[in-house]
């Protein structure tokens, strides 16, 4: 048998290689691997009691016991390494070791002796055990069913405070965070915090079935909150709500939560704290000793397992964290517009009645119907009653009245002509407000519905010509008698030409007879 105990401790004193090999026996090769071996492997002096020669020697050559067996040895810390990859179970990997034993001709073991001696060096080797669950893969999340407290400076009353858990069962490593609402906004809040403190996300959440981030849950249908999905969808994830009383779906965090409520919410009953933020002070700390506290059943911690087993598997966080927004459903009123905490924001008019749905945002108002996008806006803030209105959003008479300032008064009579711009700048300098000039205008712009640019401008030189003063009724009156004369000169030229319609009368010389 090596002294394998006597070689690390000889080492330890500072013996030379050359002296360990002289008094344990063993080749200087031997004592070096041996060294080698257990520097690599975190086994340093001074040694436990209970670490004899045998159990350094299945510590550092695990493989040694299942030589002796006559069956393929197995690569364990292969087995452990694929199993941290998507998809990849033991029963594969069994596979795999069949096949490679039948190409060398070896016998393989059975795979319940392929899955006990995993299980066994797993649970000796290293901090997480990779048969249930893969690293980076679950976030599970819920509600601890303890409450902590802050003191009202006030009243002196004890305000509750509900502390948020979330754990990743292949390390068993947890957030806590203590909250003053159980609101939806909270909810995602927290996820955010909880998603920065173990720098990046994982491929599933799986939270209980609140109303903040299941809105119906059946066997045949599933219906998330919608800020709740669209914050999966903004760190790529995928929510899958645990089953209806079925704890065991989330088992690590429901097990968090009974650990937490002891070490941080039963440790913190004396604690008096008068804010949320000195709470989470306290609560940081507490978590802190919690994720570092020794394993009672195996080597490291909980922050070690994550940082030796996890870290690597967890997806980057985006640049920015996510931002919380609301849904509400509502329907467009006449005006063709939708309102949110006493503010107005348009619609195209054609959904006037018609039901939408709102997403708002600290910064953005949007609006859906059957899930296509129909209209955003900058959230208003301030004075209640504001109004936001795109000008394609309305019908097209609105759009003619909406559209009436002086400016655009001005480039209409330039587009018509010299005399209307005259008449134009006349009514806006001379009106007693702004507002009956722009009526007067209006009205004089309707003209064009039935008259012709050429008549308006006519009518509005003629009109010139005959006082300083022109007014719109004036314009009205003579675009009629314009056109009623032009009727009657019309009507009158075709008379003419009908009376000198005459034939071409032919002589007697052109059919053969004489004239005489």
């Amino acid at each position: 048998m090596i002294h394998y105990r006597k070689i690390l401790e000889l080492h330890d004193e500072g013996i030379s290689l050359r002296g360990i090999a002289s008094s344990t026996g063993h080749s200087r090769q031997k004592v070096t691997e041996i060294i080698g071996l257990a520097e690599k492997k975190g086994l340093v002096c001074p040694l436990e009691e209970e670490m004899t020669d045998k159990w350094i020697e299945e510590f550092l050559f695990p493989e040694k016991t299942l030589e002796a067996s006559g069956r393929h040895p197995l690569n364990f810390d292969y087995i452990h390494e694929e199993l941290a990859k998507p998809n990849v179970t033991l029963s594969l990997l069994h596979h795999e070791y069949e096949a490679e034993c039948r190409a060398h001709q070896k016998i393989p073991y059975s795979y319940r002796s392929f899955l006990r001696h995993y299980s066994n060096y797993a649970d000796k080797y290293k901090a997480t055990l990779r048969i249930r669950r893969k690293p980076g893969e679950i976030m599970e999340v819920d509600w601890a069913g303890s409450t902590a407290f802050i003191i009202d400076r006030d009243t002196g009353e004890k305000v509750k405070a509900f502390v948020f858990v979330a754990t990743l069962p292949c390390s068993q490593f947890s957030y806590a965070e203590a909250s003053l609402s159980m609101d939806s906004h909270s909810w995602i809040t927290l996820h955010n915090n909880a998603y920065k403190y173990f720098g990046g996300t994982t491929q599933i959440v799986v939270p209980d079935n609140l109303k903040t981030s299941v809105t119906k849950h059946t066997t045949r249908e599933l219906i998330l909150n919608p800020a709740y999905k669209e914050m999966a969808d903004y760190y790529n994830t995928v929510v899958m709500p645990a089953r209806v009383r079925t704890p065991k779906d989330k088992a690590s965090v429901e097990g968090s939560v009974g650990v937490i409520s002891t070490w941080i919410i039963a440790a913190l009953r004396n604690m008096h704290c008068f804010t949320i933020d000195e709470l989470n002070e306290e609560v940081g700390k507490k978590l802190d000793e919690f994720n570092k506290r020794p394993f009672t059943r195996k080597k490291g911690s909980r922050l070690s397992a994550f940082e030796e087993e996890e870290k690597f598997a967890v997806s980057p966080l985006p640049i920015a964290p996510y931002k919380m927004s609301e849904w509400k459903k509502t329907t467009v009123a006449p005006d063709y517009h939708v309102s949110f905490d006493s503010m107005f924001y348009s619609v195209p008019y054609e959904y006037i009645n018609r039901e939408v749905e709102v997403r708002v945002s600290d910064n953005l108002i949007e609006v859906f119907f059957n899930h296509m996008r129909i209209a955003s806006h900058k959230r208003l803030y301030g004075k209640f009653g504001q109004t936001t209105t795109i000008h394609d959003h309305m019908p097209d008479n609105h759009k003619l009245f909406v559209d009436q300032t002086p400016k655009a008064a001005i480039e209409w009579a330039e587009n018509i002509g010299e005399s209307t711009l005259n008449v134009i700048r006349y009514l806006l300098d001379t009106s007693q407000t702004e507002k009956l000039a722009l009526q007067s205008i209006f009205s004089l712009k309707k003209f064009e519905r039935r008259y012709t640019k050429y008549e308006i401008e006519r009518a509005c030189k003629m009109v010139l010509s005959m006082t300083k003063r022109p007014t719109v009724k004036s314009i009205q009156t003579l675009l009629k008698t314009n056109k009623k004369n032009d009727a009657e000169q019309e009507l009158k030229r075709k008379t003419e030409i009908n009376k000198n319609n005459y034939g071409f009368t032919r002589g007697a010389s052109y059919y053969g007879g004489t004239d005489k």
